[in-house]
């Protein structure tokens, strides 16, 4: 199955008194580069978070952000004790060196850092609620893929079939071309009033025609792109395929045009590599 390598995800989970938050994001790179973001207490995550996304991706940059978030409304206030007291013995002993009173309110005491604390969620129920947010996300980032990717298999394949009716008409054209570069060059000898060895020019007109005959790229042409095509329907990922037989056809449509003998041909050739570079540029994000 043809998939695009660029794709956004995003999954959220309710955990106990935390919301928990998966986002990927997905583009094009030659192998498999997995970048997390995860906060220092999700750090032991790590490891299962990239085989999870390993297991259904083969190929891509993967950034992987994992975020915890406080509700909005909290109901219940947890109090750190002991940093309370502490708080308050320091207060004293300040106090102490003052020369007025110094007084401040409970309010003032919540807000110093450390007063109020986060309650510690269960770990064994943190991580499976990530695995199975992250499992959902990659899920979805997956989907993504596979319906741009189907888009792109799409227009890839548009173009093979105006490729293979330009292999069509090249065929069409080369006896033609031959054919009308040896009139040329022999009514540029009967010009010159010359009294050509003929069968030295028959020899020199046949050396001349297997040099320039491009009948031999037209087929690599045209098995290059049969083999696109049944790539095309793969069920594996077949981006660096698809690639290695990208570079095949731009080598072929360049000896093409390195032979042409008319104008036909080279503007053949350049039809050629106008749509295997299009077709080039759309396979860089085919996993």
């Amino acid at each position: 199955m043809i998939r695009s390598m660029t794709a956004f995800a995003a999954h959220e989970s309710e955990l106990e008194n935390l919301t928990v938050s998966c986002e990927l994001r997905s583009v094009n790179h030659r192998y498999l580069d997995i970048s997390l973001k995860l906060p220092d207490r999700l750090r032991f995550a790590e490891t299962e978070i990239r085989s999870l996304i390993s297991a259904k991706i083969s190929r891509g940059k993967i950034e992987c952000s994992i975020n915890l978030k406080k509700p909005s409304a909290r109901h219940e206030l947890i109090i750190n004790h002991d940093a309370v007291a502490a708080l308050i013995a320091a207060t004293d002993r300040i106090e102490q060196q003052m020369t007025a009173a110094f007084a401040f309110s409970a309010l003032d005491v919540l807000a110093f850092p450390g007063i109020q604390q986060d309650a510690e969620p269960d770990m064994l129920l943190l991580s499976s609620t990530i695995n199975k947010l992250v499992a959902a996300t990659v899920e979805q980032l997956s989907e993504t893929r596979a319906r741009e990717g189907k888009q792109l298999k799409t227009l890839i394949a548009e173009r093979c079939a105006k490729i293979q009716n330009f292999i069509i008409l090249g065929n069409r054209r080369v006896p033609e071309a031959l054919m009308a570069l040896r009139n040329k060059l022999t009514a540029r000898i009967s010009e010159l009033s010359l009294q050509p060895d003929f069968d030295r020019l028959e020899q020199e007109l046949v050396y001349l025609t297997q040099k320039l005959d491009i009948t031999e790229e037209l087929d690599r042409l045209d098995t290059h792109i049969t083999e696109v095509l049944r790539v095309l329907e793969q069920p594996e990922p077949v981006g660096r395929r698809l690639d290695f037989l990208m570079q095949e056809l731009n080598r072929e449509a360049n000896t093409l045009g390195s032979k042409s003998i008319d104008k036909d041909m080279t503007q053949i050739s350049i039809e050629l590599k106008v749509l295997i570079e299009q077709m080039r540029e759309q396979v860089q994000n085919i996993e």
